[in-house]
């Protein structure tokens, strides 16, 4: 009897112990999880920023330079619109010249979708491609001009204006519009070539050095597409035929619908996410609702959780990231769960917005994977 009673005691602390110590292990183990699964969530954001916000930054500065731009629209009015015609003689050039960021002309390629159009910018540094769309070589030539018009554009993120250029086909119309003119180029090969071989932009690239003898089209971009460019995808095309803005739209950007009616193909308004081009309104907002929420259920509920823990009607949880912030939230647990969400929200704008910009503005490794400048 004195045994098991000397010994009872001891086994009992010795579970207690042996609990406290699992307790103490289980939620250790369950920070590390909930901090992995975070840095997960932030490196998985990290590639929407890459490759899906910088491209609604991109289109949103784009749909503002078109629209600042004096341009008319051929199919302004919606309805049905005119073929405009093939035009006999040498084109005529245009624009003659451009400034650094200018607004050149707008590419349409129907092979990559009928809403596909981007601009070209007078310039290839990394500002024009990540916030304008395409540039312009600007030793090369211009739109219509004998030579090479030769443009860059991103094939991943920054809006990816060349992510399918591997589907062209032969034949395949890129037709070019400057403020005045229209010039259908029809794709004819590609090659990928190193980088430091820049003869592909040449006035005839067939022959560099030589004089030119065709009016040609060249679009660059990097190879592979999702991993570190080592070369460039190089796409050439000739000119077609040239028409006039003011007959209407070339045949190559035209459907007819069930009434026979004849319409541009790319009449789709911008998105409203591009409309936005920025993030820092939704941060604002989710900050301002979660405020209002938070003293609302403040009010009416307080902190029924935290208050049942005191009192011992709940048991004491066990460390946790999210579980803490869950708890310290006040009202019943929808709006508790709600108020999380709109931190969550406003926390994930911000690095899209603010976070994202800085790392690969400052993190040697991720500007180069990224091809991110400040704008």
């Amino acid at each position: 009897m004195k045994h098991a009673s000397s010994t009872g005691p001891r086994s009992a602390a010795g579970r207690a112990l042996a609990t406290s110590e699992r307790g103490v292990m289980r939620s250790v183990l369950g920070v590390v999880i909930e901090l992995l699964f975070t840095l997960a969530a932030v490196c998985a954001l990290y590639i929407v920023w890459q490759m899906w916000w910088t491209g609604v930054e991109a289109e949103h500065a784009q749909v503002e330079t078109r629209q600042s731009a004096d341009w008319v629209d051929p199919a302004a009015g919606g309805d049905e619109v005119a073929i405009a015609q093939p035009q006999e003689g040498d084109p005529p050039v245009q624009p003659e010249g451009a400034a650094e960021g200018d607004l050149v002309a707008e590419i349409y390629i129907p092979r990559f979708g009928d809403q596909w159009v981007r601009n070209i910018v007078e310039g290839t540094s990394q500002e024009q491609l990540n916030r304008h769309g395409m540039g312009h070589y600007e030793t090369s030539q211009m739109p219509g001009e004998l030579g090479n018009f030769a443009v860059a554009g991103h094939r991943n993120g920054y809006g990816q204006p060349l992510a399918d250029v591997d589907l062209l086909q032969e034949g395949d119309a890129i037709v070019v519009r400057t403020q005045d003119y229209w010039y259908v180029y029809r794709y004819t090969t590609f090659t990928i070539v190193t980088p430091d071989q820049v003869e592909v932009v040449a006035a005839n690239p067939e022959n560099p050095g030589a004089a030119p003898t065709k009016r040609m089209i060249t679009l660059t971009t990097c190879e592979p597409k999702y991993t570190t460019a080592t070369k460039r995808w190089i796409s050439y095309g000739e000119l077609e035929y040239w028409a006039r803005v003011s007959d209407g739209v070339p045949a190559e950007l035209t459907s007819v619908d069930e009434t026979g009616a004849v319409r541009f193909i790319n009449n789709e308004q911008p998105s409203v996410v591009s409309r936005l081009g920025s993030l820092q309104p939704v941060v604002v907002v989710a900050l301002l609702a979660y405020l209002v929420i938070f003293i609302a259920a403040a009010i009416v509920w307080r902190w029924p959780v935290l208050r049942e823990i005191r009192e011992g009607a709940r048991p004491k949880p066990d460390v946790s990231i999210y579980g803490g912030l869950l708890r310290h939230q006040p009202g019943v647990l929808p709006v508790r769960v709600l108020l999380l969400a709109l931190l969550l929200v406003a926390a994930a704008a911000a690095l899209l917005q603010w976070g994202y910009p800085w790392l690969a503005a400052n993190i040697p490794f991720l500007q180069a994977m990224s091809n991110y400048v400040t704008v």
